[in-house]
């Protein structure tokens, strides 16, 4: 009994250090299977370890090329900076909570930056868009007493080249604008204005030694543009409180708010808040594309502050379907 015992228990012995024996090599197979993996994976991305990271796919480096050069901004907790950029500001993004910015007060286009935290060591950035489709970044960092408390920053046509960024530094495409670049809407704009035809001339008004006169409407790549001009004839000045453009129906004697559609401009160029005696100011005017149903019109109103020389006209159907194309720039 004992014998048959001992052999028994031998068998069972033999088992199990076969079935440990086959864990063993099934595992020794996954593990050199991983391996070959990982070895694999060298071999396709060799730049895997020397680089910190594992790219899933074909991956190129950005280029210096690519890179819009940042300016370096200095500030301090006890001052504030004030950073002043040639357009309206839109975005303005803080890379730190060490910063805290925002629009000067009754000032669209000036930013003022202070820091919040003494003595901040570590290096953060800012980075701004502006109604002009221009992209500023800098890199910030603190000092006791900053150079520069007062920055006007310049404006991207002109430094180009000089500061080594490339040609899509200005390429901020805005929402309301569409696919239209703010700066060519900018400098369609601005040639108009410089070139001052009068391609359209039975669209007008005149009052109390008052002239106001649509000189002509353009479009480009769905946007149009009216070149306007205020004549003042009289000796007193003329200050503009504000100009609607709504479309109204055209045999309503009584307008009420549920009949008229007032257009908003996108942009204005040289707009003009007061106008001398003796005097005359344009502005041309960036609407998105519209146009008006035949039993409606368009009327453009300017009001006088504190005055009544309001002066009125009105534009057809007709007008806007017969608008000029954009053809050349005169910018100089």
């Amino acid at each position: 009994m004992k014998k048959i015992f001992v052999m028994m228990f031998a068998l069972s012995l033999g088992a199990g250090a076969a079935n440990a024996q086959e864990v063993t090599n099934t595992e020794t197979v996954e593990t050199t299977e991983q391996m070959q993996a990982v070895s694999l994976c060298k071999e396709i991305y060799p730049d895997a370890e020397r680089d910190g990271g594992l790219y899933h796919g074909l991956t190129r480096k950005l280029s210096f090329d690519r890179m819009i050069p940042p300016h370096g901004l200095e500030v301090t907790y006890d001052k504030t900076v004030h950073v002043i950029f040639p357009a309206a500001v839109r975005y303005v993004d803080l890379g730190s909570p060490n910063l805290i910015a925002g629009k000067a007060d009754g000032a669209e286009n000036v930013i003022r930056v202070k820091a919040t935290v003494r003595d901040f060591r570590a290096e953060t950035n800012m980075s701004v868009i502006t109604e002009d489709g221009s992209f500023y970044t800098f890199n910030v960092r603190y000092a006791a007493e900053p150079l520069l408390l007062n920055v006007e920053m310049c404006d991207f046509i002109h430094d180009g080249e000089s500061a080594n960024r490339p040609n899509n530094a200005m390429d901020v495409y805005l929402t309301e604008l569409g696919s239209e670049s703010p700066l060519l809407v900018r400098l369609i704009m601005k040639s108009i204005h410089k070139q001052d035809r009068r391609e359209v001339k039975h669209i007008g008004c005149k009052r109390f030694g008052i002239q106001y006169l649509l000189k002509g409407i353009y479009t480009h790549n769905g946007l149009l543009y009216f070149h306007t001009q205020i004549r003042n004839g009289s000796n007193v000045p003329f200050d503009v409180d504000f100009i609607t453009f709504k479309i109204v129906d055209r045999k309503v004697a009584k307008r009420t708010a549920m009949q008229e559609q007032v257009i908003f401009p996108l942009r204005a160029y040289n707009y003009a808040t007061r106008v001398a005696g003796k005097r005359d100011e344009r502005t041309v005017f960036t609407f998105d594309k519209f146009t008006i149903p035949d039993d409606k019109c368009l009327v453009v109103e300017l009001n006088e502050k504190n005055g009544g020389r309001h002066q009125s006209f009105v534009i057809e159907n007709e007008d806007l379907v017969r608008a000029g194309t954009i053809n050349e720039l005169q910018v100089r």
